[in-house]
């Protein structure tokens, strides 16, 4: 992660960027004119979600909650999607774990998406999603290629969206055998009908993004995501920060009611999905191409 220090030349005013000081090589950070544009940069695989990435993002987002001067956060996925959702890799290692414990397996390695860090009302994975909403300035996403799974939940963390008529959208997790579990649930019923919300979760069906604006996911379509999320970054820059702000902190007063009880219900449920013989065979019949054998 590069996070822009940026200057000191005048940050109230948006100043510029100076030294980047590396932290990850998973998100990148540029601020300049009081944007912080940040960036998933795992182009090659579709800026899956492994250990590495999820530490980066979360702590892209704990910097910039200290970074002076910004006054809106601009979130891309480098390269041919947003984010294509959990690597392989990591759904592996959770799954290897065989004792349907999610925190006791995040105690394995740093990263793991399970740890849970003191005083927080998030574990890891849900922190990637959450920490856009506690960062006090707003947050858009701009969504492109691919946002399946844990890519659709960092997406929902946004205050807005702003996403390419043909983005692949998939609320997925149902599809390896487990519960949308980085916020997702929480989010959806903020934004979409909850029969939607229910639909959308238990039949893990990809949509595109034509959908997603008719369900409410997108604020608007745009063919140039990326480019009409810093046209309103800037627009939304040039307002009165303390308005902004203290905008934004009303509306998460009505919108976070009943947050952290929703994710420890999401950390019980995923931890009773986490290698369970049932679980498993999702992988695995996904793996395989083939259909599915479940146990009641």
């Amino acid at each position: 992660m590069f996070v822009a220090r940026v200057g000191r030349p005048d940050l109230s005013r948006g100043g510029g960027i100076c030294q980047a000081q590396e932290m990850s090589d998973r998100v990148t950070i540029s601020i300049n004119d009081g944007i912080a544009d940040v960036r998933l940069n795992r182009a090659d695989k579709r800026n899956a979600l492994d250990n590495a990435m999820f530490l980066g993002l979360a702590e892209a987002g704990e910097s910039l909650k200290r970074e002076p001067g910004v006054r809106v956060v601009v979130l891309s996925g480098d390269g041919a999607s947003f984010c294509a959702g959990l690597d392989f890799s990591s759904m592996q290692a959770l799954a290897d774990s065989g004792d349907g414990d999610a925190e006791q397996a995040a105690a394995r390695s740093d990263g793991n998406p399970g740890e849970m860090a003191d005083g927080r009302i998030t574990h890891l994975a849900q922190q990637v999603c959450w920490v856009w909403q506690e960062i006090p300035v707003p947050v858009i996403a701009a969504v492109h290629g691919h946002a399946l799974g844990g890519g659709i939940q960092i997406a929902l963390g946004a205050d807005i969206r702003i996403v390419h008529p043909d983005t692949k959208m998939s609320v997925r997790e149902v599809h390896w055998g487990l519960i949308p579990d980085m916020t997702g649930t929480f989010m959806l019923s903020k934004l979409v009908r909850p029969d939607v919300a229910r639909e959308l979760t238990y039949t893990a069906r990809v949509f595109d993004g034509r959908e997603a604006h008719d369900l409410g996911l997108a604020t608007r379509l745009s063919d140039t995501p990326l480019d009409d999320a810093m046209a309103l970054a800037r627009d939304i820059a040039g307002r009165s920060p303390g308005a902004v702000r203290g905008a934004k902190e009303l509306f998460n007063r009505i919108d976070h009611d009943g947050a952290a009880e929703a994710f420890a219900e999401e950390r019980r449920v995923i931890g009773q999905q986490i290698g369970s013989t049932n679980q498993m065979e999702a992988v695995m019949s996904g793996f395989e191409n083939r259909a599915p054998v479940f146990v009641d």
